[in-house]
């Protein structure tokens, strides 16, 4: 290693050379890298859905669900199977194991669906898909008063043109019905012209269509025959000929049928600022760039607004670059704080141009790492800033340890390229090895389990490459630079402020000496004599913090209350209301929102409405993707916040407490909640009930919502059985079936007339449009319409329906969900954190309310959900990995030492470290979550370089034949500077991130907590105990056979 450092040190321009290949790569790497707020994680789950339309749920759990489930019943790589049915259609969500090969899996599950033959005729191909992760880039709001057909229209003109522009490749219309075209006749016209719904679907399906007819090949060339009849529009149905009769007299659609050109059935309401909208929705997939597609689409968004009709307004909102850029800026203005902290504290005890050749080591590591983001599939995004923000401080510390090594050696009297060689392999074995333990020690955030977890990766993977490119810069860059700098002298100090900075580094640098042999000295050699009394203090310091947690003194929870730019409330009513009745109960939470943005508007005159927009739809959910089937009962509003960096630190919280209190109750809904949570990972309670008995479920489910009411600050408490629709099941009378009439004949018949038929598909434009024959809409509004329907039998005799068929009425279920084929119903709720954290709720009920509420039903049994499951599941990862990481770094220590003892000594100030982490945690008022769990292990990993550069030293002057007591003396004093200065180094470079309030930086608070109050308390440690446990084993083994080695 000496040679290699000797031959950087003595070519300066091959180090100058690759100092400018890392900078410049990086640099170039800035402008090509894509931005986006959270990088892409893979899912491990396969969606398979299969349309039933017009079907109940009972009727797609008989005929798909349970159909799917016993074909993939024990299929390989499937850890969990949900299946869903509801009103139209059925769903299953198969998540997989982790190990398992996500399109091999994905493929083999599609060709089980695909070999399912006793699906019923009615449902349509089902989809298969393995899932992926979309980010929103932003939405753009059509909205004027007009009518719904113009506002589509508009959309669909707007999202085509989009699509079109470069750098854009999804682009999707929400909040708008699917077009459809009904052909409507009447049960009376029916009768008059003796037809049938089949005879009138035959007769447009003869008509409508294109038809290839092969080709003439002729002497002159070939000529293809084509038929054309295709109907498009409702226009083009209207003359298809439904009767020919004998005399020649024809009788047209037209004629029998009313034929409307218009959207699917389910009415519905979306409104944009009080007036009615679309929206065009613009998403960020692949390497697209999300403030790239924000440019464009405002620049488009700008030039076409002059084109729009009058009345029409086009409005971005839910723009994520805006999002993306106010937390970047946030965090790289603490990054700049960090780094002149850093900056000062190098400067003040090491000389000014050494301190600064050795900061320069976070630049140049930091650009080599962002010049290989593109092959590492690296972005920028919030987790590679916060990275950058974490290493920071760490990055430079084997720089400060070579720089402080150089300047002693240059202050022994040795020039300055023989000091830098000196200085630089002297503890090129240790430093190497330190940044390699710190490494290991991020490895479990590379390999984190679970989506949290792949996200989370992203830090892992910047802070170990930054590190490669710290020990390149520190090893060969640097012992360079430190070589052929320019030493100020008296005579150059002709600046009064550069004098009177040099005086001031001279008086701290000698302070800091002069602490370190008058002071720490002293003080150490009192503590090595009462050694067993220190490590016995050192173990009751670590016993009262670990009581500290364990009596709940501070608080342990997963996930922190993580602001958002939005508010979303959804109220559901019971199904088969009017949507009036749900139009009215959005308008009361939609007049509660106008009256919070009025007093917000009055709180703070002097900045802009910090309620930008509100949005309300009623009838959809989910986005604005719209569901087969009816959802008039269910309406979702958002109130559009104004972006972090202009709202200052007016809680979000804050105000959604507020709405909710505004709103009050909603008549006769059934469920209401109100969520601004911006990071989340399931609910913060969810308790999921599993048995046979649905009436079971549901009732233990009312009594365990009754219990959760009963705690403080538990909010939205609701649970996911609805009662469904009013049902009339039909059935066939004895005299149907002496008439020849079958159930299939009577079940066909109806779902022809009040659901209708579909007779083809017309693709018109992007769009396929269902062409469906069925009754007109006001003869099916009751149950004396379906009375007054006439069966026609094989030989087309017309039978009243009450003559051959009996109703019986009841209600079914909104929709029927199953784990792993059983059924479930889910009790979720949300929490004040600031009252109670989910992990206190649900350490009661688990305790004492679930088994009692349970013993009362038989064969129900109960597991946690949503952010518990994922809590349970990272924890168990995590544990997994600590035992390897903690291996990595013994192996690491072990090898440069030379063995086996010594490890465990420097190893054993991990667990003080994790006792500064959590007084950290305490002084500032923050729970302990995952991601402190993270920092802490981080923390392992950097906390033992400065006590493996301490044991390397005192087995130096050891081999040299210096006395034990007076080696390790000699060692702690000398190393105090150096391990005084990476630590303060690693502490102030987080600090601003520490002190950070902004919600933005929330959740990763905690981990700078853990890593710069865990370094900075094993600081301590390393002064004194590492000293007292090394004498404490030469104490129990005097002699150490590595001692006796030199280093190869």
């Amino acid at each position: 290693m000496r040679r290699v450092i000797g031959w950087f040190v003595s070519n300066p321009v091959a180090a100058n050379l690759l100092m400018t290949i890392l900078i410049a790569g990086g640099v170039i790497s800035i402008f090509q890298i894509r931005q986006e707020e959270m990088p892409p994680i893979d899912l491990d789950m396969v969606s398979v859905n299969v349309p039933y339309l017009g079907a109940a749920p009972e009727e797609v759990e008989n005929g798909v669900n349970l159909r799917i489930e016993e074909a993939l019943e024990g299929g390989q790589g499937i850890y969990r199977m949900t299946s869903t049915s509801s009103e139209g259609g059925g769903a299953v969500l198969l998540e997989l194991e982790t190990n398992a090969n996500r399109i091999q899996t994905a493929n083999e599950i599609k060709s089980q669906i695909d070999a399912i033959s006793t699906f019923p005729v009615e449902t349509e191909r089902p989809v298969v898909s393995l899932l992926t992760m979309i980010n929103d880039g932003l939405e753009i709001a059509i909205s004027g008063d007009a009518d719904e057909r113009t506002l589509k229209e508009l959309a669909l003109e707007v999202r085509d043109e989009i699509a079109a522009l470069e750098g854009v490749s999804s682009v999707e219309v929400a909040y708008v019905r699917p077009d459809e075209i009904s052909i409507e006749v009447s049960e009376q016209t029916l009768r008059r012209m003796g037809l049938t719904f089949d005879q009138v679907a035959n007769a447009v399906r003869r008509t409508s269509l294109d038809m290839p007819g092969g080709s003439i090949r002729s002497g002159a060339g070939e000529i293809l025959l084509r038929t054309q009849g295709q109907a498009y529009t409702g226009e083009d149905f209207r003359d298809i000929v439904v009767v020919s009769r004998e005399d020649g007299t024809r009788v047209y659609l037209d004629e029998i049928a009313t034929i409307i050109d218009g959207f699917q059935e389910g009415e519905t309401q979306a409104r944009f600022d009080g007036m009615p909208a679309a929206i065009v929705r613009v998403n960020q997939v692949g390497d697209e760039d999300v403030v790239e597609i924000s440019e464009t689409v405002r620049a488009y968004v700008e030039e076409t607004r002059g084109r729009m009709p009058d009345g029409i307004e086009m409005t971005i909102w839910q723009d994520e670059s805006e999002t993306l850029q106010a937390r970047i800026d946030i965090l790289l203005g603490s990054a700049a704080t960090c780094l002149a902290l850093v900056l000062l504290l190098l400067t003040l005890p090491l000389e000014f141009r050494l301190a600064m050749w050795v900061a320069a080591g976070i630049p140049i590591a930091m650009l080599g790492t962002i010049g290989v983001f593109g092959a590492a599939g690296i972005t920028i995004s919030t987790l590679s800033v916060v990275a950058f923000i974490l290493v920071l401080g760490i990055v430079v510390d084997d720089a400060i340890v070579v720089g402080e090594r150089v300047y002693a050696h240059e202050q022994q009297g040795k020039d300055q390229f023989t000091a830098a060689v000196e200085g630089t392999a002297e503890v090129a074995v240790p430093v190497i090895f330190g940044v390699l333990t710190t490494m290991a020690a991020f490895t479990p955030l590379m390999f984190a389990p679970g989506n949290l977890g792949q996200l989370l990766s992203v830090i892992g993977y910047v802070v170990v490459i930054c590190l490669i490119f710290s020990i390149i810069e520190s090893q060969l860059i640097l012992p360079a630079h430190l070589a052929h700098r320019r030493v100020s002298t008296s005579k150059q100090d002709v600046n009064a402020l550069h004098g009177i900075w040099r005086r001031l580094q001279r008086r701290v640098s000698t302070g800091i000496e002069r602490f370190a042999h008058d002071v720490f000295g002293p003080a150490l050699d009192r503590v090595m004599e009462v050694r067993y009394t220190a490590l016995a203090l050192g173990f009751s310091v670590l016993l009262v913090a670990v009581g500290l947690v364990l009596s709940d003194r501070i608080e342990v929870q997963f996930m922190p209350a993580i602001e958002g730019d939005a508010i979303v409330a959804r109220v559901e009513m019971p199904e088969g209301v009017d949507v009036e009745q749900t139009a009215r109960a959005a308008r009361q939470i939609e007049e509660a929102a106008l009256q919070l943005k009025a007093e917000l508007d009055a709180a703070y005159p002097d900045r802009p409405s910090l309620i930008e927009h509100i949005f309300t739809s009623v009838g959809q959910t989910l986005g604005g993707r719209f569901r087969a089937g009816p959802q008039s009962h269910t309406a979702e509003l958002v109130l559009s916040i104004l972006p972090l960096s202009e709202r200052g630190n007016v809680s979000v919280t804050d105000m959604t407490d507020r709405w909710r209190e505004l709103t009050g109750p909603v008549y006769d809904s059934v469920s209401l909640t109100f969520s601004s949570t911006g990071l989340t990972v399931g609910d913060a309670i969810a308790i999921q009930l599993q048995g046979r008995n649905v009436d079971d479920l549901a009732n233990a489910a009312a009594e365990l919502r009754a219990e959760l009411a009963r705690f403080d600050g538990v909010q939205d408490i609701t649970d996911s059985f609805r009662a469904g629709k009013q049902e009339a099941k039909l059935s066939l009378l004895p005299e149907g079936r002496q008439l020849g009439l079958t159930l299939n004949d009577l079940a066909r018949q109806a779902r022809q007339a009040f659901y209708g038929e579909e007779v083809q598909r017309v693709q018109r434009g992007a769009e396929d449009i269902r062409v469906m024959v069925r009754y007109p809409e006001a003869e099916r509004r009751s149950l004396g319409d379906l009375e007054d329907m006439r069966i026609r039998a094989q030989d087309g005799t017309e039978i009243p329906f009450a003559a051959v068929a009996d109703i019986e009425l009841g209600r079914g279920y909104s929709s029927i969900t199953r784990v792993d084929r059983q059924r479930v119903v889910t009790v979720s709720a949300d929490v004040d954190r600031d009252v109670v954290t989910p992990e206190a709720v649900l350490r009661t009920l688990s305790a004492d309310t679930l088994p009692r509420i349970l013993s009362g039903y038989r064969g129900i049994g109960y597991s946690l959900t949503g952010e518990q499951e994922q809590r349970n599941e990272s924890f168990t990862g995590l544990f997994n990995l600590i035992p390897l990481a903690l291996l990595m770094i013994y192996a690491l220590l072990a090898i440069p030492l030379r063995s086996y003892v010594q490890p465990l000594v420097i190893m054993s100030i991990i667990p003080f470290g994790a006792v500064g982490a959590i007084i950290g945690h305490l002084v500032m008022g923050w729970s302990i979550i995952i991601t402190s769990i993270f920092g802490l292990i981080s923390m392992a990993g950097v906390v033992v370089n400065s006590s493996l550069v301490l044991v390397d030293y005192i087995n130096r002057q050891r081999r040299m034949g210096v006395d034990l007591r007076i080696a390790v003396h000699r060692a702690s004093v000398v190393r105090f500077r150096p391990i005084l200065i990476t630590s303060s180094t690693t502490f102030a470079g987080l600090m601003p991130l520490m002190l950070n309030d902004n919600p933005a930086t929330a959740f990763f608070v905690p981990m700078s907590i853990s890593l710069g109050w865990g370094v900075l308390f094993a600081t301590g440690i390393t002064l004194f105990l590492v000293p007292c446990l090394y004498l404490i084993v030469e104490d129990l083994f005097p002699t150490e056979p590595a001692l006796a080695r030199q280093y190869a």
